[in-house]
């Protein structure tokens, strides 16, 4: 006796078709949601230094990293906190006055941290000159942040103004994501803007690359996924 061979009916193929999109559904769902939370920790860290850094100044009177009387007013994880020359600019250049620090940069996050508005332990050395884990913060994606007063925003042809740089090495999606959110979508205007700055590996490349983190000077390039954009928060 012959026996006849059974194929898939109708309805379970609408069946299989069906639990292959829940599943497609789901998975893509989950992205989003992971994104989404990407997007919201970004937002919560630079209103925190935001909120930090004009709470320090509305208390001191001065900016933190260019306080010069940190040292009398301020007690940091080693005790004496170090200056800055207090001249009302952030620098990672700056003028020594009195032997104050040179990288204002990165002792801006020593004299958040001592004044209590900033959570974390940080504490720039007398000695350093470039963001280490014991005297920057990171971003959720691994790189430092930088708060200064510099042109490295936008197209880089403004004029210097104290900005917080997210670090490099996020994805370009998150970056738009952000911009649309709190600011007016747009990489080379606004409150939040492109940057070229990177505390490790390679610099954000604005346009003309396959790596480009924007298409031209009014869109971010999210079609390219490009993981390694950096933007700056204007103050």
């Amino acid at each position: 006796m012959v026996s006849k061979s059974r194929g898939f009916t109708l309805i379970e193929i609408a069946i299989v078709l069906v639990i292959i999109g829940l599943l497609l559904g789901g998975v893509l769902k989950g992205q989003e949601l992971i994104r989404s939370a990407r997007v919201r920790n970004l937002i919560s860290q630079k209103d925190g230094v935001t909120a930090a850094f004009f709470g320090f100044q509305d208390r001191y009177r001065a900016l933190p990293g260019d306080y010069a009387s940190a040292s009398t007013n301020l007690v940091c994880p080693t005790g004496t906190c170090l200056n800055g020359n207090g001249d009302g600019q952030i620098q990672s250049n700056a003028t020594s006055v009195s032997g104050s620090v040179q990288h204002e940069e990165l002792l801006v996050w020593t004299h958040l941290g001592a004044a209590g508005f900033l959570n974390g332990s940080y504490n720039m050395g007398a000695t350093d000159t470039t963001a280490l884990e014991t005297n920057s913060p990171k971003n959720a994606f691994g790189t430092f942040m930088q708060l200064v007063a510099d042109a490295a925003y936008g197209n880089g042809a403004n004029p210097a103004r104290h900005n917080l740089k997210t670090g490099n090495q996020i994805p370009v999606e998150i970056l738009a994501e952000v911009d649309r959110k709190v600011d007016d979508g747009q990489p080379y205007s606004g409150v939040f803007q492109f940057s070229t700055w990177a505390s490790v590996g390679t610099a954000p490349v604005a346009t003309g690359s396959s790596t480009s983190c924007l298409t031209g000077a009014t869109i971010w390039q999210v079609t390219g996924s490009n993981p390694n954009c950096g933007a700056a928060t204007l103050y």
